[in-house]
């Protein structure tokens, strides 16, 4: 039965779209590629025109407004509006100046020897298990643990992260309940104290620091003569803690559940490991962690199939745009050999994620190490998928290692 792209909605999305988005976004990109919702905001899904709009310096991040009306003063409002993914410059540029100091090639070289101790660790914890959640108890742990070192959060509270992150950036989400707005703003509360204490302890003990750990420079670093505030700390750490821990989960599941689910792929790339790093952008190209972004139009933008004016509230789809045959031949097959591979999993233009070359260093080392040590990896039950539409993931997937 063909799809009624003239009565979707994106703020009126349920269970079924959520689960297996596709064909409603392959509708939409042929039928419907600028889709204006009921509340007039625009929803893209070709490549073109989402690039475009990422590109261009006159659409703008910035939610103050927007976040003001969807969650009015509260914690949750405080934390979007300060951290560094919903701002435009000069005050994007000064902060991520600031915190790119985590993510300098130097940096990663010194995080590879430590992911790929973490990742050994977990393994062999894995193997103990035989069955297990590959969620809960191995791609959760893993950006868990890296966080944890990033900002030296002590262990006790890491087991937290998670809950944190996801209670944080479901608030994202088109619509959202008043339980889950709650949810986000206790984790923004509960984080946020953490973090204070642990800022203001490096602060008294500067020479602390455990291998990885960046918050001594977050703390201390300058542009320009400006530093962050305590409160620009907080809520920048909170940032680091969403960018890096949700979406790193979301790789790993969902690139093992691509691998599980295409037999071939995984024998090839077991068969050959050196095709790992093409394996990861392929998979974050199929299955984008982050499948939705937002902008406001500045100004008025000249797209495929129109113009947007000034004003317009854009909802990016990253989903549909890493699946536009006009980009990508045979979109919905997946090879990991695919070359060349622009996906925009980790967006483009000023807000290109800082941590992308990171994540895909996690990605390269956790899934190949993986289905490697254990080439019968094999599902035991249902996948329960996150139930978000904005990002990408499961919340529950179990697999047998023996």
């Amino acid at each position: 039965m063909a799809l009624d792209i003239a009565t979707f909605d994106l703020n009126r999305i349920g269970a079924d779209f959520i689960d297996n988005p596709h064909p409603t976004l392959h509708a939409l990109r042929a039928q419907a590629p600028l889709h204006r919702n009921a509340d007039g905001s625009a929803y893209l899904t070709r490549y073109a025109d989402v690039v475009k709009v990422y590109a261009s310096r006159d659409m703008l991040s910035d939610k103050t407004e927007e976040f003001g009306r969807k969650f009015g003063q509260c914690p949750l409002q405080r934390h979007h509006t300060t951290s560094l993914i919903f701002n435009d410059p000069p005050y994007h540029t000064v902060v991520r100046k600031l915190i790119a100091g985590a993510f300098t090639p130097r940096r990663l070289a010194e995080f590879e020897p430590l992911i790929a101790g973490i990742v050994d660790r977990l393994l062999d914890r894995v193997a103990d298990l035989g069955d297990l959640d590959l969620i809960d108890d191995f791609a959760k742990v893993l950006p868990t643990e890296i966080i944890s070192l990033m900002l030296g959060i002590p262990p006790e509270y890491r087991a937290r992260l998670r809950g944190y992150s996801i209670a944080i950036l479901g608030a994202l989400d088109p619509v959202v309940s008043p339980a889950r707005m709650a949810a986000g703003n206790a984790a923004v509360e509960e984080f946020s104290a953490i973090l204070n204490d642990l800022i203001n302890h490096r602060r008294a003990n500067p020479d602390g620091a455990g291998p990885g750990e960046v918050l001594d420079g977050l703390i201390h670093g300058e542009h320009d003569g400006r530093r962050l505030t305590q409160e620009e700390l907080i809520q920048n750490c909170i940032f680091l803690l969403n960018a890096g821990h949700e979406t790193t989960t979301s790789l790993v599941g969902n690139s093992i559940g691509l691998l599980l689910d295409h037999p071939d792929q995984l024998r090839l790339l077991q068969g050959e490991p050196g095709l790992i790093a093409g394996a990861v952008e392929e998979c974050l190209r199929v299955e984008s962690p982050l499948q939705i972004g937002n902008r406001l139009a500045g100004e008025d933008i000249v797209l495929t199939d129109g113009v947007l004016p000034r004003g317009t509230y854009i909802h990016t789809s990253i989903g549909a745009a890493n699946r536009d045959p006009d980009q990508f031949p045979d979109p919905d097959r997946f090879d990991i050999r695919r070359s060349p591979n622009r996906h925009i999993a980790f967006i483009t233009g000023i807000h290109v994620c800082l941590g992308a070359s990171l994540a895909r260093v996690e990605g390269r080392i956790a899934i190949g190490r993986l289905i490697q040590r254990f080439p019968h990896l094999a599902q035991t039950g249902a996948r329960v998928r996150l139930p978000l539409a904005r990002f990408r993931g499961y919340t529950a997937f179990p697999v047998r290692v023996a």
